[in-house]
């Protein structure tokens, strides 16, 4: 069984040097080397004498020793294997010392309120391709109401095209009867043969004026002349026209009576052809 190692009464001192260490009788003989390190610090491994090898030396070995942070006590640390059976020394492992610690600045708002940042856009500023197509459905449905709003204007005008005609014509009917009316009160002529059409008008063309004047003259003295009162209802059919009237005899404005005219539309005006009273 090989003995215990001696115990390492070696201190480092100033100088770098270890002092010997005497052997204890004639068992063992120890000897001692100097160790040179940076900081002028030494480990020392002492061999232990097996019994194979009583007579032989033990060695102290020196390892140059790393940097490293002093203890508690400001010795440096050390560190030491568990010697096995078949170990022949105790090696003294010098410590390695932890890698520097990096501090890491960390940036933060006083208020605790996290800084808006812009973000860019992707695609270097085009819209996604999602973006872009509900752009075009939306598009698409404007054009669509703006033509359904066209083509429903267009069909407004058109079916109101024939009303409005209607009333125009309307007007014009309305315009040859307050025309004629005043023709017949003044009893000019010309306005007369303009006016009509028909049996009315070849009634007026065969008088010449000068017999025209003569009637005329008794006529008005008389007051027996038509006055219309007002023009009540107008329907128009194509180049056709009804008229329906509240009329009254110049001579006896109280008595009121209905009568219609037939109008036909030629030489560019409406003309009135026949006239019935009742």
């Amino acid at each position: 069984m090989p003995n215990p190692p001696e115990p390492d009464n070696t201190e480092p001192t100033e100088g770098g040097a270890a002092p010997t260490e005497q052997p204890d009788g004639d068992e063992q003989v120890t000897e001692a080397q100097p160790v040179t390190s940076g900081e002028d610090e030494t480990a020392t491994a002492i061999l232990a004498e097996t019994p194979a090898e009583a007579d032989a030396v033990t060695e102290v070995i020196t390892t140059e020793a790393t940097p490293k942070e002093p203890g508690p006590d400001g010795s440096p640390e050390r560190r030491f294997t568990a010697p096995g059976f078949d170990a022949g020394h105790t090696e003294v492992i010098p410590s390695v010392g932890d890698a520097d610690t990096e501090l890491i600045a960390q940036q933060g708002d006083d208020s605790g309120k996290a800084i808006p940042q812009q973000i860019p856009a992707r695609g270097g500023g085009k819209l996604p391709s999602t973006v872009s197509r509900s752009w075009g459905w939306v598009m698409a449905v404007i054009l669509i109401i703006l033509a359904l709003a066209v083509i429903a204007v267009l069909g407004t005008l058109w079916l109101t095209r024939d009303t409005r005609q209607a009333a125009s014509q309307e007007e014009h009917v309305r315009a040859t009867i307050q025309n004629f009316d005043i023709a017949m009160q003044n009893g000019d002529l010309a306005a007369l043969r303009s006016l009509t059409c028909g049996d009315i008008r070849d009634r007026y063309v065969n008088y010449d004026q000068k017999a025209w004047d003569d009637t005329y003259r008794r006529i008005a003295a008389a007051k027996q002349y038509p006055v219309v009162a007002s023009i009540d209802e107008v329907v128009v059919n194509d180049g056709q026209a009804e008229a329906n009237v509240t009329a009254f005899m110049a001579y006896e404005p109280r008595v009121r009576s209905t009568r219609s005219f037939d109008l036909q539309f030629r030489d560019d005006q409406w003309k009135i052809c026949q006239s019935h009273g009742s």
